[in-house]
């Protein structure tokens, strides 16, 4: 897969099958217009793309500082990849690009610069100035552009029950089991090691603390978890801690990771943490023996949850 960081950059000059979409989640409902794009692409001898916008057009728009992705951009391209998908086009999201009425996009963007001879997308799309453009636009355009449109009808996208608002719900409610069926792979966070205050060392937990660097990454309810981490193509069962450590003080969230039976230094490495299971809320114990107890507890409800779902 070509990843490509604007449309001025594209220069594929054959004939696409093209959907659009922000694609947060790349979820089973996204999965389904996806793989109908690259088949379509297949059968017919040609490239399948994908036009995306970051930042996410909310964030310009509506200066939706509050808005949380599933995704970060490149977690986004890596599950675009694995799909089997040609191209990648993210474009950079601005107000003057939202200002693009539909005829303009169609004509600019979909035939001049894509060179769509099909577009495979959701039934409830829209696009251009204000969205007024939606799927009954571009099939009209089509016989003016020749292009073709296939749609995804309704009960194709609507039987699965799946949407991006639903999966962040879950996910804030510490319901990983809901949003991990709803994605078809566990959630993931991804960040680097830094140093920490290297207490849970002393009390024979020792964690690595991960700094997410997106400020737009969703964080899931503060809790303890169930979690496998992939560490340079290797995979490590543990459980991780998304909270304030109030048992200790702590002034800020942070997001620690214990792995069962490693002992290697962590520190600057980029770690990939699947989230598989909540186990319970965060809470402040009355001394740091009690909270030595829990862990240990919370270690063996851990292998067991892995024992019998791995």
């Amino acid at each position: 897969m070509e990843v490509i960081h604007s449309l001025s950059s594209f220069s594929y000059s054959k004939d696409t099958i093209v959907t659009i979409g922000t694609f947060d989640g790349v979820h089973i409902g996204h999965q389904k217009i996806l793989r109908r794009l690259i088949d379509n692409a297949k059968k017919e001898g040609k490239k399948s793309v994908l036009l995306t916008f970051f930042p996410h057009p909310r964030m310009v728009l509506q200066k939706d500082a509050n808005l949380e992705l599933i995704n970060t951009i490149d977690e986004k391209a890596s599950l675009l990849k694995k799909m089997g998908l040609d191209f990648l086009v993210i474009h950079p999201f601005s107000k003057e690009f939202s200002r693009l009425t539909a005829v303009e996009f169609v004509r600019d963007i979909l035939v001049n610069t894509l060179h769509t001879s099909k577009l495979v997308i959701g039934y409830d799309h829209h696009f251009g100035k204000n969205r007024e453009g939606n799927i009954q636009q571009l099939t009209e355009y089509s016989f003016l552009y020749n292009y073709k449109v296939e749609e995804i009808p309704a009960q194709d996208i609507d039987d699965v029950s799946v949407s991006s608002t639903k999966i962040r719900k879950a996910l804030h409610q510490g319901d990983i089991k809901t949003a991990n069926v709803y994605l078809g792979y566990p959630f993931t966070l991804g960040g680097q090691v830094v140093n920490g205050k290297r207490l849970g060392g002393k009390i024979g937990f020792p964690t690595a603390n991960i700094d997410i660097k997106e400020a737009y990454k969703l964080i899931p309810k503060t809790g303890v978890y169930v979690v496998k981490t992939i560490i340079k193509n290797q995979s490590f069962c543990g459980m991780m801690n998304i909270g304030y450590r109030p048992t200790v003080k702590g002034t800020h969230q942070t997001i620690e990771v214990h792995l069962f039976d490693f002992n290697a230094d962590l520190y600057g490495m980029s770690l990939t943490i699947e989230m598989l299971h909540y186990l319970r809320d965060e809470k402040e114990f009355d001394s740091i023996e009690a909270l030595t107890h829990q862990l240990s507890v919370d270690k063996q409800n851990s292998l067991e949850f892995l024992e019998k779902n791995l």
